[in-house]
């Protein structure tokens, strides 16, 4: 119902990025519908005044696309890891140390947890 199109337009936004089923691969998972509890709250009243749970829309609508609830790790183990997704720095000035590389990769986590969040990726 309209109540609830919210989430479901949340949940498609990352259509703009890719045109194919694969822009579920962003949101469609277990932890895009905690994301989604966290954007629109643990329940909604809908039209009718009845308190609906925010996890319920949103389970209903990945597992009506994609037949049942998958884990990020679902996702990411069934893409093909190219060498450009594993790039290792080849000059020397480019080399970091480990707690470097961890402190730019979870910066870089934060903000893409940060802007789907906010739906704006």
């Amino acid at each position: 119902p309209a109540d609830y199109q919210q989430i479901h337009d949340w949940f498609d936004a990352t259509k703009a990025f890719f045109g194919d089923a694969r822009h579920r691969a962003l949101r469609h998972h277990t932890a895009g519908i905690f994301w989604c509890e966290e954007k629109f709250g643990p329940t909604i009243v809908n039209s009718n005044g009845k308190v609906i749970p925010t996890r319920l829309i949103a389970e209903q609508h990945v597992t009506e696309d994609m037949g049942f609830l998958p884990t990020p790790e679902w996702w990411l183990s069934n893409m093909t890891l190219t060498p450009a997704m594993n790039k290792v720095p080849t000059k020397p000035e480019e080399h970091r140390t480990i707690s470097e590389l961890a402190e730019i990769r979870d910066k870089a986590q934060q903000d893409i947890a940060r802007a789907l969040y906010r739906g704006e990726g």
